[in-house]
């Protein structure tokens, strides 16, 4: 039977499986040690985990007791799985404990991924590896994955599919991830292309998450969202056929109203309507950064998007992409679909955003992020973490969705978010997700 706290019944029923008595989805990671230099790698920005080491099996086994009921266990968190030399051992543990119907898996950069190795792997009863792959040029490859060569990954996918065929796998899930940036967007359809001709069956399309403010130019998502674009379009055509351009709004609102122009004043008049309407569908407008908007930028986006889904689609690979703007109605998979991570030091935590320490930029702006744990598997066990009032009490605040959206704020950034401990937001809520991107779509990972 499920307990769930009375304030979580009157949830929508998909919200249900963030209080069911035992997490759902175990996100473990088997060592923050990696054996690249990638340049997009909170790793690789002075702030990342302060010491490296491996889940030690003692750790593991205090996993146990929710393994017989979650319905997916993600083997990897900031570091590279396959230097863990206990993997196999552990998915196999797994695979002996878990329900019918469930599976384990993990990504990986595939530099260890050699033929006797994917053997292995297949042999203990992984279902899903997942692949970094950010482009088809070597150049390029080389380039963001400091220490790797494309060879390397046809190699590692040519152990995989012959590994399945030795192993007599032919249902385990052989994927890529592809993280979009501007000096590879137009990548990615060959990449999809690429892929598919080498065994693989899904894709993984995620934006660049900027640990680094030299990376925040790299972007190819855009901070306005796709409510707020539609309703600004909308009434920037109708502008623009009265011959209004909306875009002097801020040049002529300093203006004495005496003074104005009577076509300054139908500018006012107009953002004025715009902006009323707006609050009628409660949609927040950050005008400032719509005027500025990319739209070029954001239709090749797009378009790239849309050509590498049709050659998805005419390979029978399983493509799956992330917003190109953010999304209004903000959501949190990790929270919703009933998620728990755990690090290699055994520490219990909600969601990717609140792991690892790092500088994050994704809003264009410095955030320092530090991690938010519920306990650790030393002192106690995972389902007590999980069922814990705090831990509960997080995730409906969560799921709730009573915070702000930091990146429309016209505030922003301020000190609630840049201090180097988080205490509150401007909500006075202490669960930092106002300034996370992961709840508007635009950051994928395996799950």
């Amino acid at each position: 039977m499920h307990h769930q706290s009375s304030a979580a019944t009157n949830l929508a029923p998909e919200l249900e499986p963030a209080f069911r008595d035992h997490p759902t989805k175990l996100f473990v990671e088997t060592t923050s040690r990696c054996n690249l230099n990638c340049v997009m790698c909170m790793k690789q920005n002075g702030d990342g985990a302060s010491c490296d080491g491996d889940l030690d099996h003692h750790l593991f086994a205090a996993l146990e007791p929710a393994l017989t009921t979650v319905d997916a266990l993600v083997l990897n968190g900031v570091g590279e799985p396959l230097l863990n030399n206990r993997l196999e051992q552990y998915i196999s543990r797994a695979k002996r404990l878990m329900p019918a119907g469930s599976w384990t898996g993990f990504q990986s950069n595939g530099l260890l991924l050699s033929n006797l190795r994917a053997i292995s792997l297949l042999d203990a009863g992984v279902d899903k590896i997942c692949l970094s792959m950010d482009g088809v040029d070597s150049s390029t490859f080389e380039s963001i994955r400091t220490g790797s060569e494309l060879a390397d990954l046809e190699h590692a996918l040519s152990a995989l599919v012959d590994a399945k065929r030795i192993c007599g796998r032919p249902e385990m899930e052989i994927g890529v991830e592809f993280v979009v940036m501007r000096e590879n967007l137009t990548q990615l359809p060959a990449a999809v292309a690429w892929a598919a001709e080498r065994g693989v069956s899904f894709a993984l399309v995620s934006h660049l998450h900027p640990f680094d403010d030299v990376h925040v130019a790299q972007c190819s998502y855009d901070l306005c969202t796709d409510e707020a674009i539609s309703l600004y379009q909308s009434w920037k055509s109708k502008a623009e056929l009265k011959g209004i351009d909306i875009t002097r709004y801020f040049g002529e609102l300093w203006h004495f109203y005496k003074s104005r122009s009577p076509e300054a004043r139908a500018i006012i008049d107009f953002v004025a309507a715009m902006k009323a309407d707006a609050q009628r569908r409660g949609i927040t407008l950050d005008l400032k950064r719509l005027f500025a908007m990319n739209g070029e930028r954001l239709a090749e986006c797009q378009d790239v998007f849309d050509e590498a889904m049709v050659v998805a689609r005419q390979a029978g690979l399983d493509l799956r992409l992330p917003e190109i703007v953010r999304r209004e109605k903000r959501s949190c998979s990790f929270i919703e679909e009933g998620s728990a991570f755990v690090s290699w030091q055994g520490m219990v935590h909600p969601c990717y955003h609140l792991w690892h320490h790092c500088r994050s930029y994704a809003n264009g702006w410095l955030h320092p992020v530090k991690p938010r744990a519920f306990g650790s598997l030393t002192e106690s066990s995972i389902l007590d973490i999980w069922n814990s009032s705090e831990f509960r009490s997080y995730r409906y605040n969560v799921v709730t969705h009573n915070y702000p959206s930091c990146s429309e704020c016209n505030f922003s950034p301020c000190d609630l978010v840049q201090e180097e401990e988080f205490v509150q937001d401007c909500y006075v809520n202490t669960e930092p997700c106002g300034s996370c991107l992961w709840n508007s779509g635009v950051f994928r990972c395996l799950d």
